[in-house]
């Protein structure tokens, strides 16, 4: 008897690769060459990287420079860990990747749904614009709340500040915000592991470290990789109205059975969800959703499984126990409304065996 096949429900950590962007790679490992060598075979190499550049740079309409590195970690690291600005302004809710790299930034206060609130951040480019680079990320990996990039752009240009932006969530998904850094990652949007890159508007912005990549990033140039996220995001369709479709009938199933939604009342990006199970602790939900076939997260994936609470809820105001009782969900191209209806029905089994066991 065939098993049942596991629903897969974690595309904010990572996503499967497209069809497209499989055969992209594939293509690349039959072009061995470095694209660094004189000869013949090199330079066919570093024709086929520059015009995967150029693909990537058309389909997010992007008209400045790209770094490749190997994911959005290091683009940030790059970014804030080269800047010449010498005072970074960044938030509380940001990517474990941001605030290691920017552990003495200043902080930002978010409101109860996570947003930076902008009367504060226009005061606090009244000290210093020059010097500053404020870094924001454009949609939240743990709550999926969105940031009016729009509104912070415009504050921060007006100061004359430089505005970083970290759109691991949001690229390939939604249009970039005007700013003059952006890292990217590919393995959000169907292409492979491992790789992404830092656009840039005015190269400038950081210091050299001298080797590839214009002498920005040291290290043997992946073509294979290059290739497939320059098809992984040409074949990416637009999917996120049916995602928001979805969303908001897990929202309102989780509500009536008795479950909290995190910052639902903020705009979110449809993809990504964040539901509080009363009562039980969100590694025991883990396991047993993982029992019933579900695969989901509790946070970011990068501290997933750790016992330390959320950051990103603990700065929108959420007590400890709470919010260790908070799981994501998030969608991907193919995820279905059966789907959907699984995992609820996952979820109230888990939260009626809690309380049973509990004696509510």
């Amino acid at each position: 008897m065939a098993s049942k096949p596991r629903i897969y429900l974690d595309h904010a950590a990572t996503t499967p690769i497209g069809d497209a962007a499989q055969k992209a790679f594939a293509g690349g490992m039959a072009a061995w060459a470095n694209p660094s060598s004189p000869h013949m075979d090199g330079r066919n190499a570093r024709a086929a990287l520059e015009d995967a550049r150029s693909r990537i740079a058309n389909a997010l309409d992007w008209d400045g420079d790209i770094i490749f590195t190997s994911g959005a970690s290091e683009a940030i690291s790059i970014a804030l860990g080269r800047t010449k600005k010498t005072r970074i302004v960044t938030t509380p809710v940001e990517h474990d990747a941001v605030l290691r790299i920017a552990k003495n930034a200043e902080k930002l206060a978010v409101d109860l749904q996570g947003r930076v609130v902008l009367a504060n951040l226009e005061k606090q480019l009244g000290n210093m614009p020059e010097e500053t680079l404020v870094a924001v990320q454009s949609v939240n990996n743990e709550t999926g709340v969105m940031q009016d990039m729009m509104a912070i752009s415009s504050a921060v240009k007006e100061a004359g500040a430089v505005l970083f932006g970290d759109c691991a969530q949001s690229a390939g998904k939604k249009a970039l915000p005007d700013a003059d850094m952006i890292s990217i990652s590919a393995h959000k949007f169907g292409g492979p592991p491992g790789f992404g890159a830092l656009l840039i508007r005015d190269l400038a912005h950081i210091h050299a470290s001298g080797g590839q990549e214009k002498g920005y990033r040291s290290g043997t140039e992946n073509l294979p990789a290059a290739l497939s996220m320059a098809a992984a995001l040409e074949a990416s369709r637009s999917w996120t109205e049916r995602a928001a479709e979805l969303r908001e009938q897990l929202d309102k199933s989780i509500a009536v059975a008795g479950g909290e939604l995190v910052a639902g009342d903020a705009e979110r990006l449809p993809t990504i969800g964040g539901y509080r199970m009363p009562g039980v602790a969100a590694n025991a939900q883990l396991i047993q959703f993982d029992l019933a076939g579900i695969s989901v997260s509790a946070g970011s994936a990068c501290s997933s499984g750790t016992l330390k609470t959320s950051h990103v809820l603990s700065a929108m105001g959420w007590e400890d126990m709470p919010a260790n009782e908070v799981v994501r969900v998030s969608f991907g191209p193919d995820t279905s409304r059966s789907d959907i209806y699984a995992f609820v029905d996952a979820w109230k089994a888990i939260f009626e065996r809690a309380k049973g066991q509990n004696g509510a």
